[in-house]
């Protein structure tokens, strides 16, 4: 299984070969929209169902469900490994004979999350007393790791860039931080007036420097006194495989990137934003990314430059990261 070969017509990109088995037949074209604004992808309980196949894709899935007060959802994880991650409110997860509780957060600007890894071939409950917002990122997975919770405060956190480019970033389920067998996750928060995903980079060859990841971009948009806020998402391609898409995004968006450059991810003056990144591809958890080089001189302008105050909050493990 592997990533596609696409091309783009407009903001939707037109999927030529795909990996065998997959419903669309070798050869034949699909439109894939990279865009999918909030509710497009709806099926109560699910806010959000996005799966390998509605993606047109092989390997990453993202589910957001939402409980009312004492709203349980039971569900099989089939052959992916999930994590289940509060973006508000707490929550109760069933798992393999164990129950973990998850505080979870009144918001995702509150800061980092617990969070419930569950493996594949496993039935799991989720229960919240209180009701809320739970995202599911998922991967398929060849190996099955132990049903587990992760604390809060022991999942590392960075400061990445400088100056109008300063972002906080959770890395949650990525490669040296959490184990598992593909899925990749992390959070990033993006004061207002401030780009991340910047420089922009792709992940989309294999190489020295460089792994195929599928990823998704999730996001969610601080309000403002006029109503809910917004935020802009780029994605471009090579002149050998292109792809284009500059997207006004909003809370319950999410983008899909299945090659090609991504970012900057634009937050416009008086609106914060939140996205949650969900990665995976055929080589296993290598995060390995190049910056446009046409853009990286960037990262040097950053030795000049402070960290913005806003995120001046101290990380857990007091580190300042590279991208």
């Amino acid at each position: 299984m592997g990533l596609w070969e696409v091309g783009s017509v407009g903001t939707e990109v037109v999927v030529k070969d795909g990996p065998s088995g997959h419903p669309t037949q070798v050869g034949a074209a699909a439109r894939v929209d990279l865009h999918r604004p909030a509710g497009a992808l709806a099926s109560p309980p699910w806010a959000l169902e996005l799966t390998q196949g509605s993606a047109q894709w092989s390997w990453v899935s993202l589910r957001v469900l939402e409980l009312e007060p004492g709203g349980v959802h039971e569900l099989e994880s089939g052959d992916e490994e999930l994590v289940v991650l509060p973006l508000t409110g707490s929550c109760e997860v069933s798992c393999d004979g164990e129950t973990e509780s998850l505080t979870g957060r009144p918001d995702v600007f509150a800061g980092p999350t617990d969070f419930a890894y569950v493996p594949r071939d496993a039935r799991l409950e989720i229960f919240s007393e209180h009701g809320g917002r739970f995202a599911l990122p998922g991967a398929l997975a060849r190996a099955r790791f132990p049903f587990r919770r992760q604390p809060g405060e022991c999942t590392p956190v960075e400061l990445r860039g400088a100056g109008r480019a300063s972002r906080r970033v959770v890395n949650y389920c990525m490669a040296g931080t959490f184990d598992a067998d593909h899925l990749l996750v992390c959070e990033v928060v993006t004061p207002s007036g401030n780009w991340s995903s910047y420089p922009p980079h792709k992940h989309d060859t294999a190489g020295p420097g460089e792994a195929p990841l599928e990823e998704v971009y999730y996001f969610e948009v601080a309000d403002g006194p006029g109503g809910p806020g917004f935020a802009y998402q780029q994605v471009y391609g090579t002149e050998d495989r292109p792809i284009e898409l500059l997207a006004r995004v909003g809370t319950g968006d999410v983008v899909l990137v299945p090659h090609g450059y991504h970012g900057p991810s634009m937050a416009p003056p008086g609106y914060d934003l939140y996205y949650l990144n969900v990665m995976a591809g055929p080589l296993g958890r290598q995060w390995l990314a190049c910056d446009d080089p046409r853009h990286a001189w960037i990262r040097d302008t950053w030795e000049d430059q402070y960290v913005d105050q806003r995120l001046a909050a101290s990380t857990a493990d007091g580190r300042r990261g590279e991208r």
